[in-house]
């Protein structure tokens, strides 16, 4: 007979597990901060695919490399804007 063990939680269910660890730091927060905090979280959710793949060893490495590539799609952005501002001037 065949014995079914325990499946491996999927990283979307990590990376929800983490960002429930922090719900305490979180209401610590202020209101504003507070709402800084759940876009670093989206971020993070926002490559779980990706992340999926990897299967690291400490998946807050996988979160936050997550958050660091949007961060910097949105750098990148806002390069390109004050580009073309300067341009216009």
């Amino acid at each position: 007979m065949l014995k079914l063990g325990r499946t491996v939680p999927t990283y979307r269910n990590i990376l929800e597990n983490i960002v429930s660890e922090w719900q305490e730091f979180r209401r610590a927060l202020r209101k504003e901060d507070r709402e800084v905090f759940d876009r670093l979280m989206e971020k993070a959710r926002m490559h779980a695919s990706a992340a999926s793949y990897e299967a690291r060893v400490d998946p807050t490495e996988s979160m936050f490399i997550s958050i660091l590539l949007e961060q910097e799609k949105e750098i990148g952005e806002l390069r390109k804007k004050v580009e073309e501002l300067n341009k216009e001037k």
